[in-house]
């Protein structure tokens, strides 16, 4: 796999991540393997590539893969804008993130804690879910940027989906940050636009 398919995977995570938050504010559903994907990839500490993170397969992001397409392909009909504006955002978080040595050092106790439970509970328990909920609000939540979900307040007030849009977030900073370890910054995706798209298709292709 190519530095730049390895790229596109990364920023794939944090779209998938979005788009699942976009369709859970929505409707009030969440698939388990996408999801357990994506809380899987959070605890992915040193993965030996991008693809480990995910599970050895690009199939569980393959919805975050699409939207990412369509921008770069500049796709208006395909274009998830409120998917989009979360990712976006995530990336902003994730290099705010970077710069606190103290929030780091908190993330890494609480995701210990979440391990446990996994193994406990099993990866898409409301403890589990619960658990990222807290440690989201209790980092990222601490930025002047906030991601404003938008969605149907019926679900968005339910503690159990907020906990999991929070965790889903929490899964897209972890993505950002991949993206970021491989090399990435936000200016390629103007700057290299065309070489993305092709690593995007090269990797659903594959």
């Amino acid at each position: 796999m190519t530095k730049w398919e390895q790229q596109a995977l990364a920023l794939g995570g944090v779209f998938n991540a979005a788009v699942l938050v976009d369709k859970l504010a929505r409707s009030g559903q969440l698939a388990e393997n996408p999801a357990s994907c994506m809380v899987y990839s959070i605890l992915e500490r040193s993965p030996d590539d991008a693809l480990a993170v995910y599970g050895g397969s690009h199939h569980q992001i393959r919805q975050g893969l699409q939207a990412l397409e369509a921008m770069l392909a500049r796709d208006s009909a395909a274009l998830q804008r409120d998917a989009l504006r979360y990712s976006m955002s995530l990336l902003l978080l994730e290099r705010q993130l970077a710069k606190s040595d103290d929030l780091l050092s908190v993330l890494g106790q609480r995701l210990q804690q979440v391990q446990s439970q996994v193994e406990h509970f099993g990866v898409l328990h409301d403890n589990v879910w619960a658990s990222l909920g807290s440690t989201y609000q209790d980092t990222l939540s601490t930025f002047k940027l906030r991601i404003q979900v938008q969605g149907d307040m019926r679900y968005l007030q339910q503690p159990d989906i907020a906990n999991r849009i929070r965790g889903l977030l929490l899964a897209g900073i972890r993505s950002a940050r991949l993206w970021r370890q491989l090399g990435g910054h936000r200016w390629h995706l103007l700057i290299y636009r065309r070489r993305l798209l092709e690593a995007v298709r090269s990797v659903l292709n594959g």
